[in-house]
């Protein structure tokens, strides 16, 4: 399959595999041997792993991201694959625990760090991601793993390398499983430029990545504006229950309630602050204040909010 071969047009398309990914894996993996990552079924058939609300530390291990797996009758898709290789290995395990069908797709919801990490545990798998996220990772890969080698330290850090998709999503894409099919659908420009949301049809659940947080306050990489217009489309999709890429499984699309809040109150302030002739820094040490009280993390992100709005609404 050619490296970065967009799925393009204006019909959704079925992922296919040519033969040599149509093989089982090997049943028996190094990473397999690794302690299982605690999951829950959260519905039929699909896995999910709540990480921790926190920053990456070598306590932590990386591992605060939402990871999950979907089994169907012929393969498994994993979404993220976590803050490490370790982790990654964990992931791994914990999907052999429940099957021994042939992990075929790693599907990335975007390029952060504990999203993407323990990419390395999977080989062999398609890699899936956003038409940007080849960029992304090359933009910003090295800085990722410079960062995150002085955070988690060399052991943690050694197995850890960038791994690109090798399938990417225009706009809208279909993975088949067997008897189970996903959506993948790849957003404009809002938590990140990279955005990849996942919709399990059989269950009606959706892995939305750093689309949708709960309890962990939202981090803006990308564009506050965009973000707020994607959440307005994300509610139309027709999913009973979502995992985020931070915080527990929730109902959909209730779920957005208090990200959608946030980001307009973020807008708010910033505006009243440009229109008033404030500098940036005003904006990253007073904005938002009334949504302290509502998020976890607020006081690691807030201010870096506040700062990348400021340089977006500015130029309205």
């Amino acid at each position: 399959m050619p490296f970065n071969r967009p799925i393009s047009g204006t019909r959704p398309h079925v992922l296919t595999l040519a033969a040599t990914l149509l093989a089982v894996m090997p049943a028996a993996r190094p990473g397999e041997t690794a302690d299982p990552l605690p999951v829950t079924e959260v519905a039929s058939g699909l896995y999910a792993h709540i990480g921790a609300i926190a920053v990456m530390t070598r306590q932590n291990e990386g591992a605060t991201a939402n990871v999950g797996f979907i089994v169907g009758s012929n393969a498994v898709a994993v979404i993220d694959s976590g803050g490490s290789v370790r982790e990654g290995h964990r992931l791994l395990a914990a999907v052999r625990a429940v099957t021994p069908k042939p992990i075929r797709y790693v599907i990335n919801t975007h390029a952060h760090p504990d999203h993407i990490f323990g990419n390395a545990a999977f080989e062999g798998a398609v890699v899936v991601g956003h038409k940007n996220l080849t960029r992304a990772l090359a933009a910003r890969g090295q800085f990722y793993l410079d960062t995150f080698r002085r955070v988690l330290g060399d052991e943690l850090m050694a197995d850890v390398k960038i791994v690109p998709p090798t399938q990417v999503v225009e706009r809208e894409a279909r993975i088949d499983l067997g008897d189970r099919v996903l959506v993948l659908q790849a957003w404009q420009p809002s938590h990140t430029d990279n955005d990849l949301t996942v919709l399990d049809e059989t269950t009606g659940t959706l892995f939305a990545g750093d689309l949708v947080f709960l309890r962990h306050l939202p981090v803006l990489d990308g564009s506050l504006k965009g973000w707020l217009a994607v959440i307005d489309e994300l509610a139309a999709i027709p999913a009973g229950r979502v995992v985020p890429g931070h915080g527990p499984v929730a109902d959909w699309p209730t779920a957005l309630e208090d990200e959608r809040t946030y980001l307009q109150r973020l807008a708010q302030h910033v505006r009243a602050l440009i229109k008033r002739g404030e500098t940036i820094g005003a904006a990253s040490h007073s904005v938002a204040e009334s949504e302290r009280t509502r998020w976890e993390l607020f006081d690691e992100n807030n201010a870096r909010n506040g700062t990348a709005a400021y340089s977006e609404l500015e130029w309205e």
